[in-house]
């Protein structure tokens, strides 16, 4: 009996063999990126590349699916890479521990990919790899601000041009729009109002200048539905 049998009822044979012949960029593996890659590679994707450069640390438990007490400290794109392969133990797995420079973005990006999942926290890299997407012209999904949120039932997918009450994706746009990109970037968003008391200034690395608080259970949800979206995209094509 597979493991994927109960995937198969549910998609058909043919289903299947599409997925298990896609090929997966997931970028960042924090709250959104962590669940997102689970859930590729739950759905029988048998081909992926994750990429981060951070380490987990305690803040990061109350969100990200492999924090633990025991992983602190540990590369976050080693740890889910084990974590996925013990999943499925065939999974041909591309591991890059960095952060996205806007150079990077753009060699990492190919045409060999099915699906690019944006999960990344900060602006610029998001910018970088959304344009090197739409230059490349491979199919990307994005995630906005899960932060200041709590209320998962206002969580939407459209174009990105579509999105409302989200800070992140109103200083995306802009950005994007700078670069001649202004639509044609599906994005991942919640139409709550943030909670204005919730955001907290930092000193400005990695590009991060300000973060909001999160409970656990909104970046797993954007991180679903960034997945299901590309999944879904995959099975149809």
């Amino acid at each position: 009996m597979s493991w994927l049998e109960r995937t198969e009822l549910l998609v058909q044979k043919e289903g299947l063999e599409k997925l298990q012949k896609a090929n997966v960029l997931v970028v960042g593996l924090g709250g959104v990126g962590s669940y997102a890659a689970e859930f590729i590679a739950r759905s029988g994707i048998n081909k992926m590349t994750i990429v981060d450069g951070d380490v987990f640390d305690e803040t990061n438990k109350n969100r990200q699916l492999p924090a633990l007490d025991s992983t602190l400290g540990a590369s976050k794109a080693m740890i889910l890479a084990a974590r996925l392969k013990d999943i499925n133990k065939e999974i041909e797995l591309t591991v890059l521990e960095e952060f996205l420079s806007p150079e990077r973005a753009y060699e990492i990006v190919s045409k060999e990919f099915d699906y690019v999942l944006d999960c990344i926290d900060s602006i610029t890299p998001k910018v970088n790899l959304i344009v090197a997407s739409r230059r490349k012209k491979v199919k990307i999904i994005s995630s906005m601000g899960a932060g200041g949120k709590l209320d998962a039932t206002k969580i939407r997918v459209k174009d990105i041009s579509k999105t409302k009450n989200c800070t992140m994706a109103r200083v995306l746009r802009k950005r994007l729009k700078e670069r001649k990109v202004d639509k044609g970037v599906k994005a991942v968003y919640s139409e709550e109002i943030q909670i204005a008391t919730s955001v907290k200034k930092t000193d400005g690395t990695n590009f991060k200048k300000s973060y909001y608080g999160t409970i656990s259970y909104m970046p797993a949800a954007f991180g679903l539905q960034a997945a299901a979206h590309a999944i879904n995209h995959i099975i149809k094509k």
